[in-house]
């Protein structure tokens, strides 16, 4: 039998889903290229062969892809979410290869290279590996680019160069990147992408430059650790995270940058190209990220200086260290020989205050995760209102967010999602504890990873891993990772837009 010569002339499948996930694993191959060339030259390893391989197969699947298949003009939105959650997991799979074709995990273990690149590309920073320091550089990088790719979304980075999306490629980016459709610009989706993008890498730029001028960090650890912190992964390339640098100027410098980055990108490009500083004090979700954060810091810093955990100056940098870095879902550690970061050693009522910062994290618009402090602030605006319709059956109660007011179907949306992520929670912590896991290092760790926070309580602390949990444990915290990243709604519809698809051809 002969092939049919026509077989790529002939006119390209129309599937959006399969023509995003190509671009996605097409930008993928820059960062892998870039990896392999560093391993290439460190001398200290030779595993670029892993990381060049990967960016091959990675740019010609990717490419295939594009060829095979169009997106149509009109993308309907059910449709957008199936591109936005299987994109993902393809980047997932194919940031698993290095680390396979590397030696870092043997094949046998291909569940925790998969594990390690979810963490990474969800920004959640949970880690299996026990001995970070020993792989080569190339290998770190990839690692850490991993949570830079994700920290934006991969997805917006693919229709920065997908003009013709227009405005579905809006609702795109509401679904899947930083970011709640009413404080996305106003604009087309490839302006949009390309603007969040340039702010996104201008910030990764100056905290790299910031750290490379303190003392401690080489040029390598100032890019590696800047891609993390501005993506709010969490991801170092050091066993002691940030405290092997042993510096309090290294870590001023990571909590104004892990602040700054859980605070919404598009208010920070009105506050530098608009010129308009007071935008981010006019939103009313940065004033109560901040409050909430800097409230809890001083809490918990009271309630360690009264526990006796150790001199003032130290209980005040590590208490505010970590604080910050769970209140903005990064996750970095700061534990150090003469230090008290190490929280799970802390009060039962600090870990209650951290646990509440791990659920809600950053603000919308930013790279952090978490429930998002402006679903808690409709929340409790919600309770608020059903409380007076009590004492007012007949009244009209509107919920605003500062000034403005906030449509119903929005309130009901976010009341959902907080209703669906506490099912998660739940469902997750039962599971990994019939699996063996002591309750708190159970729900601390499902919470951790639907917040995509990377440390949790008990056995999976600061200073230990998830090899803490059995591998089905792993397993189920991986989902978790990738739900909370998608924010739970963009993975459930992709696996309903089959279903759907199923249904209308019957019908």
């Amino acid at each position: 039998m002969r092939a049919n010569p026509n077989l790529f002339t002939e006119s390209p499948i129309d599937s959006p889903t399969l023509n995003m996930m190509g671009l996605a694993l097409a930008f993928l191959s820059p960062g892998l290229f870039l990896a392999g060339m560093v391993e290439w030259f460190s001398g200290n390893s030779h595993n670029e062969w892993a990381l060049f391989a990967s960016a091959g197969i990675s740019l010609n699947i990717g490419l295939t892809l594009r060829t095979l298949t169009e997106t149509p003009e009109e993308v309907k939105p059910l449709s957008m979410f199936s591109m936005v959650a299987w994109s993902w997991v393809a980047c997932s799979l194919m940031g698993s290869l290095p680390y396979l074709w590397g030696g870092v995990f043997p094949w046998a273990k291909f569940d925790s290279a998969l594990f390690e690149s979810i963490s990474g590309f969800s920004t959640s920073g949970s880690t299996v590996l026990e001995d970070i320091e020993s792989l080569g550089k190339g290998m770190l990088l990839w690692r850490q680019l991993t949570q830079w790719y994700g920290g934006m979304g991969m997805i917006v980075l693919a229709t920065a160069v997908l003009p013709r999306l227009g405005v579905g490629g809006l609702a795109l980016m509401s679904a899947e990147a930083p970011g709640h459709k009413s404080d996305m610009f106003r604009a087309t989706a490839t302006k949009t992408a390309k603007t969040l993008w340039t702010v996104y890498l201008g910030t990764t730029l100056l905290i790299a430059v910031a750290l490379w001028i303190t003392p401690g960090p080489t040029l390598f650890d100032a890019i590696t650790h800047a891609v993390s912190t501005a993506g709010t992964g969490g991801f170092s390339t050091y066993n002691s995270s940030i405290g092997h640098f042993d510096s309090l100027a290294v870590e001023i410098i990571i909590i104004v940058a892990m602040i700054f980055s859980a605070i919404s990108y598009t208010l920070h490009y009105r506050a530098f190209a608009q010129r308009d500083k007071s935008v981010w004090f006019r939103s009313s979700e940065t004033r109560v990220f901040l409050g909430v954060t800097f409230t809890t810091a001083l809490l918990v810093t009271l309630i360690n200086a009264f526990g006796d955990l150790g001199s003032l100056p130290t209980v005040i940098r590590d208490s505010v260290f970590n604080v910050v870095a769970l209140a903005t879902s990064t996750g970095f550690g700061n534990v150090r020989a003469d230090g008290v970061g190490d929280f799970v050693l802390w009060g039962a009522s600090t870990q209650i205050l951290l646990l509440f910062l791990m659920t809600v994290g950053g603000t919308t618009g930013s790279t952090a995760g978490g429930m998002k402090v402006f679903r808690l602030q409709i929340g409790l605006k919600a309770l608020k209102r059903e409380l007076r319709l009590f004492e007012h059956p007949k009244g009209i109660f509107q919920i605003k967010m500062g000034k403005e007011p906030v449509q119903e179907r929005i309130v009901a949306s976010a009341l959902a999602f907080v209703a669906f992520y506490i099912s998660f929670v739940i469902l997750g912590t039962v599971a990994i504890a019939a699996l063996g896991n002591d309750l708190v290092t159970s729900a601390s760790g499902a919470i951790s990873a639907m917040s995509n926070m990377g440390p949790a309580l008990g056995d999976a602390g600061p200073t230990s891993n998830y090899l803490a949990f059995s591998r089905p444990s792993r397993s189920i915290l991986a989902f978790l990772m990738l739900l909370g990243r998608l924010e739970i709604y963009a993975v459930l519809l992709m696996l309903v837009a089959p279903a759907n698809r199923i249904l209308i051809k019957k019908s």
